[in-house]
């Protein structure tokens, strides 16, 4: 009765492992987002593309002005997290997103340099 205990146990964990694995696995950010980020100077809206391969990110950003940058970052679970450079006359300014995904829309703050931060919204293109 012991060793049906203790393999019913691990067959039990096992499953567990495999269902949160792949509820984590769920969330995905692939593909074209609008986001809205608020500057002293108004709304400032970016085309993104995120490429994702498991927790890794790949981010193309493109400005209003048509400019593009590129940066990596991850997604653990809902968290995302993403870096990108952006050129400008005073040099080159990083710029740190961190927010939370829900489904098709995710919201955070981005740390700009030595500016300072402001908040960001974005959601999933409809193609």
């Amino acid at each position: 009765m012991a060793k049906i205990t203790s393999r019913l146990a691990r067959v039990s964990a096992t499953v567990l492992a495999l269902f949160i694995s792949l509820v984590a696995q769920q969330v995905s950010v692939d593909g074209e987002w609008e986001l809205a980020a608020q500057t002293r100077n108004g709304d400032v809206t970016w085309k993104v593309v995120f490429t994702q391969e498991g927790e890794s990110l790949t981010v193309a950003m493109t400005g209003p002005r048509g400019g593009e940058t590129k940066g990596t970052g991850t997604l653990k679970e809902k968290i995302i997290e993403w870096t990108v450079k952006v050129a400008t006359p005073r040099g080159e300014l990083e710029m740190a997103y961190k927010g939370v995904v829900e489904g098709d829309t995710m919201s955070g703050e981005v740390r700009r340099g030595n500016i300072g931060t402001a908040a960001w919204t974005a959601k999933r293109k409809v193609s």
